[in-house]
């Protein structure tokens, strides 16, 4: 009878066990898991954006986002030129539908971080002197957020690889910023030419399946539908509705590497025409822009401290939240009952934000100018 202990492992003189070396995988830039499910999100190029996707903090890879706008105005489209311009720094393979190469140097620069670091200290004499814990308690709490933000996308190893760069608009995106590709494809060549949708979709998919690994790609659609850019033919329901679903399979099929962002003129194509809901469902997110007029345009209510007020901004249209990427039983991270009330403002140097929309105080402004008028001498006699 032979003795030996219980826990002791039999091994077999024959086989010989090695330990198998762990096989890293290296970062992909411009790519980190989400925090609600870990699945690989790409920003926007817009933080608050970001924010406001279903608590990824990102747009997922595989997913698409519908835009659409109301009004003559271009919004919409600045949120594009950040998704573009973010791809091409981070080195993502950039597909533009509908424009001409010249729509490159409409792309906005990336901003100092010297600028932006000497706006967001406080000042000596600003600073709370209650304990040093609370001296970046300031009033560039908004700033301090945004940093925190970014330093989310950084690896482990220490590398400044912010997740969303912040753009300016006064500047240009210079060449030597320039990581990726991004190629150019035609929507109309003559009066009567054939929709581009087939041609584009073959294009795509060629590109997709040859692409080399931790490749990721972006394709843009602005101005979906939109004469300017579009014939006739290609507003027929069965040449638009075959186009989103083989967009819609090459987003499944290709659900590591390939995110989409389509913008729609609202104005000629409303949401209560069959066509647009149809676009809608076949689109993961669908965000609603309204621009405010001119005169509608509202301040930000008063704040406590004078630096905090100074740099908000006055609040140029609302955000409607139609759907958003879901993907799990939790439901993606945030209700939409808490994202019915957006607005949206837009600024040369922070961009377009999104934030909550409130109402200023109705006796504000009447307050205001009832002490302008008593401020004024009297010149009548």
């Amino acid at each position: 009878m032979s003795f030996r202990k219980r826990n002791a492992v039999i091994s077999s003189s024959g086989s010989s066990q090695t330990a198998q070396p762990k096989v890293e995988s290296t970062p992909v830039p411009g790519v980190r898991p989400s925090p609600v499910d870990s699945r690989p999100t790409t920003s926007t190029g817009t933080a608050s954006l970001d924010n406001l996707l279903a608590g990824h903090s990102g747009l997922p890879l595989g997913t698409s986002l519908l835009i659409g706008e109301h009004g003559t105005t271009d919004f919409a489209g600045m949120l594009v030129r950040y998704y573009v311009a973010e791809g091409l720094v981070q080195g993502h393979q950039t597909h533009v539908l509908g424009l001409h190469e010249g729509w490159r140097a409409e792309l906005p620069g990336l901003s100092t971080d010297a600028k932006s670091s000497s706006k967001s200290e406080p000042s000596s004499e600003n600073k709370m002197k209650i304990a040093w814990r609370y001296e970046s308690l300031g009033s560039a709490g908004a700033a301090r957020d945004r940093e925190a933000q970014r330093s989310l996308g950084a690896s482990d190893t220490g590398t400044a690889a912010p997740f969303c760069h912040s753009f300016d608009l006064t500047k240009k995106l210079s060449p030597g910023d320039v990581k990726g590709q991004i190629g150019f494809h035609p929507s109309m060549t003559g009066p009567q030419s054939k929709p581009p949708f087939k041609q584009f979709i073959r294009d795509l998919s060629l590109k997709l399946a040859n692409s080399p690994p931790g490749w990721v790609h972006r394709v843009v659609i602005p101005n979906l539908l939109s004469p300017t850019g579009y014939s006739s033919q290609a507003s027929h329901p069965q040449e638009v509705i075959q186009f989103l679903h083989g967009l819609r399979a090459l987003l499944r099929q290709y659900s590591k590497i390939l995110t989409a962002i389509i913008t729609l003129p609202l104005s000629l194509y409303p949401r209560t025409t069959g066509l647009t809901r149809w676009m809608e469902l076949l689109c993961d997110g669908v965000l609603e822009f309204i621009p405010l007029q001119a005169m509608a345009i509202h301040k930000p209510p008063p704040s406590s401290s004078k630096g905090e007020g100074k740099g908000d901004e006055q609040v140029q249209g609302l955000v409607k939240v139609h759907s958003l990427p879901v993907f799990h039983e939790k439901g993606g991270g945030g209700s939409h009952s808490a994202l019915d009330d957006q607005s949206f403002s837009l600024s040369r140097s922070k961009g377009l934000i999104i934030k909550p929309y409130y109402l200023p105080p109705a006796d504000t402004e009447e307050n205001a100018t009832e002490a302008k008028d008593f401020a004024k001498p009297s010149m009548e006699f």
